[in-house]
């Protein structure tokens, strides 16, 4: 049996447009990507690629799925050997093992810590907007740094008051469990004392590029030297700084929108480029570039733009990412900010329209950087120079795409002023030297040729069925709004109008079961299910990300088809020719009621037809008086429900 955090990691790094794109050629469309379908043949292009969700939809023979379903498919490989396939396409090692109750109880464990960090946050959002202290100290200096409250909001900023104890009674009171504190290293114990690690700090969540909190940064606001200015959560089993990103799960779709990362340094930087409309952005907070984080990038986009500081360290720290991200096949741009600026600085003293066209036109390319700093340092010196020409030539033979590496190879040589083929004996000694120390390495790996398949007959989707279109539509509102806050006019006691705001989400799970009116399809019942059995009201509800990889399969399929539209405004069309569509979040209040009425007035209509024809079946007078009754209920129901919908009765 795969273990379940080898199957994770095999998911995270196994991108869809990567996948795809080994046996489909695709063309970018949007935020989306299109091909001609390897499952049946067709001439127009109607195979859809996600790349921000993961996922693919055929929109002519119905096949949808993840990474793992495409190559199950395709490849006609069971679902384990459809993991070893990938794992092996991203060189990653499985951990094949029985799970057994220790481990069962590892994963509860992991699941609790997560929700104890989700309260956590909102616990320190709370004493910063709702205590005298908060407003005064934390809320203060964040809106001194220049945040928005918009922006507060979107990175859930918070703040850990100085007084001992306050989080680990708070959280206690609350009741969770102490021991969980201590392994998020929220709390420390020494000699069975309990101390609140980032007490008096303003707080940064870290959240994973799913959304779940995982750690947490706090930053001092006291002038001590002796005291670190950020510290972070300590490793945890939920929390390792080498595979976050922060600010991945606020930009993943402005990363997929823009296909472009930026990196910074800082979570400060990560903020304030985001709130001047760069909301393309993250950083590696405070830890050196690891190939994890690379490979999470990576699942978004393959294009990434450094910004580092350019003192030494900076300078130091971008020689050593760059070489990774060269490594793991991004496609490099370096930026380099005027003397004294960071990002954070810089995105506050200039407007976001001068911000995001620095950001594109000061961007130079990989090698255009290194020579740059090196030439620099070189000074004419012959063996410095003779040094620097190997530094650079050992950044471009670590690119894996062979015709890449012979044009930056050209770049090099023009802008070195070298023989080319000098430049090549070096680097093919470079990498011989590197297979020597390395043998499993392979810097150029031949693709297996694609198998032969065998277009499969068009069949109907799950939606193509009439049978419950209106339940089908009501389950798709819930993956995809149930955490929309939706407005409702009401009246207080004394009469007065008064705005109220419920969740989508809520006001559908209490239609559905204050009339006993859940859904009747078995697939429909289970995903209501998902968001009725939630622990705590304050929990946001599932996501269309929860149902796509849901390890249900057939679920996760079907959410698919569900979900999946052939069609995508153009923002570019509609800010052409300044017409601009609605979307179903836009008529929140109007989207959600008209389900609920569309789809009681299809069952109202069923109870009747039903009633209908058990009314000929009766002999009894009062049995058939008790059902006519029913009926007419009934029927004043359907007449109230297509007035709502604004239908006509005949």
């Amino acid at each position: 049996m795969i273990s379940r955090k080898s199957i994770d990691d095999v998911m995270l790094a196994a991108r869809i447009d990567e996948v795809v794109g080994d046996f489909v050629s695709l063309k970018r469309r949007g935020s989306n990507m299109i091909g001609l379908c390897p499952f049946h043949n067709e001439k127009t292009p109607s195979f859809n690629v996600s790349p921000s969700k993961g996922i693919f939809k055929c929109f002519g023979c119905g096949q949808a799925g993840d990474s793992v379903k495409f190559v199950m498919e395709l490849e006609k490989l069971s679902y384990p050997e459809a993991i070893r396939y990938l794992a092996r396409k991203y060189s990653i090692d499985l951990e094949e093992t029985e799970q057994n109750s220790e481990q069962k109880q590892e994963q509860m464990d992991r699941e609790s810590m997560h929700l104890l960090n989700e309260w956590v946050m909102k616990f320190f959002e709370e004493q910063m907007l709702s205590t005298d202290e908060g407003k005064t100290i934390a809320l203060s200096y964040f809106r001194e740094r220049g945040f928005s409250d918009q922006t507060i909001e979107t990175f859930a900023l918070g703040y850990h008051p100085p007084q001992a104890g306050i989080l680990y009674n708070s959280a206690v009171k609350a009741g969770y469990n102490p021991e969980f504190l201590i392994k998020t290293g929220l709390v420390i114990e020494k000699d069975g004392q309990h101390f609140d690690r980032f007490r008096g700090r303003v707080m940064f969540p870290i959240r994973s590029a799913a959304g779940k909190v995982i750690g947490f940064g706090g930053r001092i606001l006291e002038n001590d030297k002796k005291i670190a200015k950020y510290l972070n959560s300590p490793e945890s089993e939920i929390y390792h700084k080498s595979s976050v990103l922060y600010g991945l799960y606020e930009s993943r779709k402005g990363i997929s929108r823009e296909d472009l990362a930026i990196l910074v340094e800082g979570y400060t930087d990560v903020i304030s480029l985001h709130q001047a409309g760069i909301d393309y952005v993250v950083a590696s907070s405070g830890t050196s570039l690891t190939t994890d984080q690379i490979r999470l990038i990576k699942r978004y986009t393959s294009n990434i733009t450094m910004i580092y500081d350019g003192d030494p360290a900076g300078m130091k720290a971008t020689f050593r990412g760059l070489d990774m991200l060269l490594e793991q096949g991004m496609n490099v741009k370096i930026i380099t900010l005027p003397d004294g600026d960071d990002p954070d600085s810089f995105a506050k003293s200039n407007t976001p329209a001068f911000l995001k066209s620095f950001l594109q036109e000061e961007a130079s390319d990989f090698i255009s950087y290194k020579t740059g700093v090196l030439r620099d340092e070189a000074a004419g010196d012959p063996i410095k120079t003779a040094g620097m020409i190997r530094e650079v030539i050992q950044s471009v033979s670590l690119i894996p795409d062979l015709v890449l590496r012979s044009v930056y190879l050209k770049e090099t040589a023009v802008r070195l002023d070298t023989d080319e083929q000098t430049l090549i004996t070096e680097m093919n000694r470079l990498i011989s030297e590197r297979q020597k120390h390395h043998p499993q390495r392979s810097e150029e790996t031949p693709l297996e040729p694609a198998r032969e398949v065998t277009p499969k007959p068009e069949e109907s989707t799950p939606l193509q069925s009439g049978s419950f279109a209106q339940e089908a539509d009501l389950i798709r509102i819930l993956i995809l709004y149930a955490n929309l806050p939706v407005s409702f006019l009401e009246t207080d006691e004394q009469g007065n109008p008064e705005e109220h705001l419920y969740r989508a989400g809520d006001i559908i799970v209490h239609e559905l079961e204050s009339d006993e009116l859940l859904p009747q399809d078995a697939i429909h019942l289970e995903i209501f299910n998902c968001f009725r059995t939630l622990p705590d009201d304050s929990q946001d509800f599932p996501g269309e990300q929860f149902f796509l990889h849901h390890d249900n399969r057939q679920m996760a399929e079907y959410v698919i088809h569900l979900t999946s539209t052939p069609y995508e405004l153009s923002e570019n069309w509609q800010n052409k020719h300044q017409i601009f569509v609605s979307t179903e979040a836009d008529t929140s209040r109007k989207m959600v009621m008209t389900a609920i009425y569309a789809y009681k007035l299809r069952r109202v209509k069923a109870l009747l037809e039903k009633m209908s024809k058990q009314l000929e079946t009766f002999t009894e007078e009062e049995e058939m008086l008790k059902l006519l009754d029913e009926m007419k209920s009934l029927q004043h129901a359907k007449i109230e429900l297509a007035r709502q919908l604004q239908y006509v009765i005949v």
